[in-house]
């Protein structure tokens, strides 16, 4: 829920386009909350070097769901890719401390997957473990994300979704969280592709696997050089303009 007003996004946004107007190889998403969207299509957006995303969409396309936003409103308003299944939305303790039920189950972000890749949206599937153990049970759990969020897709349409590597336990928000090294991020890079093979052969050569969990320009290098990653999710980076270039600028270096 950043930045709190329009003219705050509008800013930062504006700036993001202004220190990332040279880049020419690497693709850039920038995903802010709903309401900041139609402000961002009507506007142009003003460079062709970022492209619209949304934070979450819901599993069915039309109906009675007060509240809810599907994935053919965000594709008609501009959005072209989707954050799925992010660990804040799967954390059943957080919702429930709030009084909004339980976090989101693996066959939710499934629904969620199918309806955005129906609507014409990349999903960014997020992925990761809570804590890891010294007899690696945090595999098993990734494994069953991997599993049930992709249930029914079909190989045609898995190289349009992107995973997101995101262990829990190194993210900002995270209470006494640690700091994942690119070791930690490749060991986990080789299995996810690992289990995207077993179940989509070939044409889960064309998935791009992604690292989240507080990225930095500090370490950026280190994840994508060391840790097996062809992207990253940067979360409280991506709030400051200048911090967010930089981790561009990285990118860009390492794709000439």
């Amino acid at each position: 829920m950043n930045p709190l007003s329009l003219k705050e996004a509008e800013k930062l946004l504006v700036q993001i386009a202004k220190f990332v107007s040279s880049v020419k190889k690497t693709e850039i998403v920038v995903c802010p909350p709903f309401l900041y969207l139609e402000k961002f299509k009507s506007a142009g957006w003003r460079t062709k070097k970022v492209t619209l995303g949304a934070q979450n969409a819901f599993g069915r396309d039309a109906g009675a769901y007060t509240g809810e936003i599907s994935a053919e409103m965000l594709y008609n308003i501009g959005a072209r890719y989707v954050i799925l299944g992010h660990s804040e939305r799967r954390a059943m303790p957080v919702r429930q401390s709030l009084g909004i039920g339980g976090g989101e189950s693996n066959k939710e972000i499934n629904g969620k997957v199918k309806a955005s890749l129906a609507a014409g949206l990349r999903p960014i599937l997020c992925v990761g473990e809570n804590f890891r153990d010294e007899s690696h049970a945090y595999f098993s759990s990734v494994k069953t994300q991997l599993e049930e969020c992709l249930t029914g897709i079909s190989k045609n349409s898995i190289s349009k979704i992107i995973i997101a590597y995101e262990p829990i336990w190194a993210i900002s928000s995270t209470i006494d969280r640690k700091d994942a090294t690119s070791a930690d991020a490749y060991e986990m890079a080789i299995f996810i592709r690992k289990i995207l093979s077993d179940r989509f052969g070939a044409e889960a050569a064309h998935i791009r696997v992604i690292y989240g969990g507080s990225v930095n320009k500090k370490n950026t290098e280190d994840f994508l050089k060391n840790g097996g990653m062809d992207g990253l999710l940067p979360g409280r980076a991506s709030l400051n303009a200048k911090e967010f270039s930089e981790i561009v600028k990285i990118c860009e270096a390492l794709n000439s």
